[in-house]
């Protein structure tokens, strides 16, 4: 993998470029300019919908996708120039909201005559560090840490479509995870916000809760035994919502232990990367997860050791959003990557790298 900063990209997006993301529960429109600028933005939290239910309802999620979607693009293209491609998120995620998103921007690009750019919303992720609002981009070939609610995966990036897997989660991503374990505490949802903040109360050391794969070999993840450890301590008390210094050490516990077995797993992709290329570089994280300060700190730490840089995106553009679509279509333009066909189907799975 050759060493390209943004720079040398010998071409660029032909105009204002509209991303559209409906993968899970948030509805998301941005409008950016050639060169990365955000002329434009708009996201919907579907949060209030799916808080009676502790989860994501995929029905429920498509059809607020349905409602809202129109509006927001209308709104985020007032007063802008004329985007000259439209990109959506076709894969992997909820199929409904997929179909949504995909089919309302293929409807889109047909009726101005504009292509139409299908995005891996894992390789949004993967790129969106490399926002120019962010400062100076990482370099590829870079490290990408991926921790959210459906994913879980470590891979080094060499650019656009360009991204060799090191490692996944063999059960549960983080994200998962922690809703779980805040369901088990009695906390709400979502999980990683209530644990992160009850956490800050709690003895971390307290119960030796297990810390999933430390030193083991290659760089997959698993967190079921994790939260299975916290079940056993959980089950111990009656009915009912923990006492809070025991929830608060769990919450505790458990945060520590994911962020150290995140850390040694990114740590052991790192040393590999320095032993493949000869010197450190750069570690991208970025995912929902990314964004407890814990689990950043945990990664700062290690990459430190290593002489690597951290490069994170701030909270807001951690989370699902429209920004890092259209982002990644224009990188995707850039390198000479050609816009793709009315029949890009959705795709619930779809491996970061795989070819669309």
């Amino acid at each position: 993998m050759a060493t390209v900063t943004g720079a040398e990209h010998p071409r660029e997006a032909p105009g204002p470029i509209l991303g559209i993301e409906t993968s899970c529960d948030e509805t998301a429109a941005a409008l950016l300019a050639p060169d990365g600028t955000v002329l434009a933005e708009a996201l919907f939290s579907q949060h209030e919908e799916h808080l009676p239910y502790a989860g994501v309802v995929p029905e429920i999620a498509a059809r607020a996708h349905l409602a809202r979607l129109p509006a927001m693009v209308a709104r985020v293209l007032e007063g802008q120039p004329a985007p000259a491609a439209v990109a959506a998120t076709v894969g992997p995620g909820l199929i409904g909201g997929l179909v949504v998103g995909a089919g309302y921007a293929k409807g889109f690009a047909l009726a101005r005559g504009i292509p139409f750019l299908a995005i891996n919303h894992l390789e949004a992720h993967a790129l969106s560090p490399r926002l120019p609002m962010l400062g100076a981009p990482p370099d590829f070939p870079y490290l990408t840490l991926l921790v959210s609610g459906g994913h879980c995966l470590l891979a080094e990036t060499g650019g656009p479509g360009d991204h060799a897997l090191l490692g996944t989660t063999l059960d549960d991503a983080p994200g998962e995870a922690f809703d779980k374990v805040a369901k088990m505490l009695g906390l709400g949802w979502p999980g990683g916000p209530a644990i992160e903040a009850l956490a800050k109360e709690g003895d971390a050391a307290r119960f030796g809760l297990p810390r999933p794969m430390l030193g083991k070999r290659g760089c997959d993840f698993s967190f079921s035994g994790l939260k299975t450890a916290v079940a056993v301590i959980a089950s111990g008390y009656p009915d009912g919502a923990l006492p809070r210094r025991d929830a608060a050490d769990l919450a505790a516990g458990f945060q520590a232990s994911a962020a150290a077995s995140l850390a040694d797993r990114a740590g052991r992709a790192m040393a590999a990367f320095i032993e493949r290329h000869g010197h450190a570089a750069t570690l991208v994280v970025s995912g929902g997860v990314a964004a407890n300060g814990a689990i950043r700190a945990a990664l700062a730490a290690v990459c430190a050791r290593h002489g690597f840089a951290l490069a994170a995106p701030p909270i807001r553009l951690c989370t699902d959003n429209a920004v890092m679509v259209a982002w990644a279509a224009i990188e995707r333009l850039r390198a000479g990557l050609a816009a793709d066909g009315m029949d890009a189907a959705p795709r619930p799975r779809w491996p970061l790298g795989e070819a669309a």
